[in-house]
């Protein structure tokens, strides 16, 4: 007995590491692989090539100086990142959503404002600070490739070791549950009942305003009402959503199914695209999809593209629910392109006046405005001189009428920190993004766990960051800390059968 325990020990395998397992199961030569060779050319081109040429060939009023041949360069330079991230062989999930953004609303988008001398913003400034503006983003994109390169260098010399697996544990799922079905009941009765969801968002924010959620001088109250009201109600749903997909327990559990379809009618009212922004209604998609869909690689390429063609073609037309019915006004082109010189797509002009207003003698911030952002939930009558969103402050500056203006990270960082502070800010995303994606690729296989919480919080991340690249980060702030608050609640380290899921 001895003897056979020892030699079927010496038979058996050693468990390769997770590196070199990943490796031993890809083949080499793979359908994916052939696809994305064939694929490569046509996608580099269009992306880098065709399309900026089509902008360039509009008829239009800008001017063809350095401004404008730089944000050419700047939408080559991203067209090509955001292909190699659609080639991969591995998902990058928040690198992917990164560039994909940087290509659209820093890079075509203003391209497009560019030749037809048509911005959705005033630049106030000269035309040297709308230059320098876009050298800025192309210098944060470098920087966040550098950060990426700095991940894998990293990841090369030493290995990640045996972390502890982060979970979801059931019986704070449930709790959490509850806690997304009063807070969404709360805000549908603070707002009014379930119809004004699905009338207009100026229905929604004159709603807002007759609760007494918004006042002029802090809009705290605003943000944690309708972020309990919508927040708790999506994680909830994503979890249960990767635990029937992940689970054939769960599949066949009736209670788990009628709670899923609970919380799928919750979100239908609460999160729907009528009454919340565009930016927020591509979270809760992304996220959704990307946990549907927890380890295809396809899919993943499908997304990317098509986030291109969203952005181009329905993204620009889909402010339909924006106003009511009387105020609403249709988007009249004579350009296929000329739908992207809407307001939002201000992103680089936005950054052009945040240039123009340091240097009129304001100065930079030094980590004011992001202790603003930080701090979000602190209300105005405790800190009086708490600094507004960023958008808020540039555009009051400039005397808009509208200050609900965007403010991109770029922007958030250089007016804190300056150029030097801006590049380390992107390095850092750069390698956060890179470890992140690399340790969500690993566990994101078929055998992992229904309840894994990277799998669950990446894609939300993933989608999210539409939103925090977008800025402002104040605005942004309060959805952010109580996604935090719920992540933080189903957390466990445990793997226990009583309490993780099956």
């Amino acid at each position: 007995m001895t003897q056979h325990t020892e030699r079927s020990a010496a038979a058996a395998p050693s468990a390769p590491e997770p590196d070199a397992q990943e490796h031993t199961t890809m083949p080499r030569f793979s359908p994916r692989t052939l696809l994305s060779r064939a694929l490569s050319v046509p996608l580099v081109l269009g992306f880098s090539v065709f399309l900026p040429l089509l902008v360039l060939v509009q008829p239009g009023t800008g001017l063809y100086d350095t401004a404008l041949w730089m944000q050419l360069t700047l939408t080559v330079y991203s067209g090509l990142r955001l292909s190699a991230m659609i080639l991969t062989s591995r998902r990058k999930l928040l690198a992917g959503s990164f560039w994909l953004f940087v290509y659209m609303a820093m890079g075509v988008a203003p391209l497009v404002q560019a030749v037809l001398g048509r911005t959705p913003t005033p630049v106030v400034g000269a035309r040297t600070d709308l230059a320098e503006a876009v050298l800025l983003v192309l210098v944060g994109c470098v920087a966040f490739d550098v950060g990426s390169l700095l991940a894998r260098q990293r990841q090369g010399r030493a290995r990640d070791g045996s972390p502890r697996t982060a979970l979801v544990h059931r019986r704070r799922l449930y709790l959490l549950t509850l806690v997304a079905f009063v807070g969404s009941a709360l805000l549908v009765v603070k707002l009014g009942g379930p119809a004004v969801f699905f009338t207009s968002r100026q229905e929604i924010i004159s709603s807002v305003q007759d609760a007494g959620l918004s006042q002029a001088d802090s809009q705290a109250g605003q943000a944690i009402v309708r972020g309990f009201g919508t927040v708790p109600a999506l994680i909830a749903w994503l979890a249960y959503t990767r635990w029937l997909v992940t689970s054939r327990h769960a599949r066949r559990s009736v209670m788990i199914i009628v709670t899923w379809l609970a919380l799928a009618g919750l979100n239908g009212v609460v999160n729907n695209p009528i009454s919340n922004p565009r930016f927020w209604f591509l979270t809760v998609l992304f996220s959704l999809l990307f946990t549907v869909f927890p380890v295809s690689a396809a899919f993943y390429r499908v997304a990317l593209s098509l986030g291109v063609i969203v952005a181009l073609i329905v993204f620009p037309f889909s402010d339909r629910f924006r106003y009511d019915d009387d105020n609403y006004r249709p988007l009249e082109t004579t350009s296929p392109l000329e739908p992207l010189t809407i307001k939002d797509y201000d992103q680089v002009g936005m950054f052009a006046n945040t240039i123009t207003y340091v240097r009129s003698g304001r100065g930079h911030t030094y980590g004011r405005q992001l202790t603003g952002a930080a701090l979000f939930a602190v209300p105005r009558s405790i800190w009086a001189d708490k600094p507004m969103d960023t958008g808020v402050l540039v555009g009051e500056w400039m005397g808009t009428t509208n200050t609900n203006l965007s403010s991109p990270v770029w922007a958030e960082l250089w007016i804190d920190f300056g150029p030097a502070g801006m590049a380390a800010g992107f390095v850092g995303l750069g390698y956060t993004a890179a470890r992140v994606d690399r340790r969500c690729a690993r566990r994101a296989v078929r055998r992992a766990p229904p309840g894994s919480l990277i799998a669950l919080t990446v894609p939300l991340v993933a989608g999210y960051s539409f939103i925090l690249l977008r800025g402002p980060l104040l605005q942004a702030s309060g959805r952010v800390a109580i996604a935090a608050c719920c992540i933080a609640l189903i957390t466990t380290f445990r793997q226990d059968r009583a309490g993780g899921l099956r």
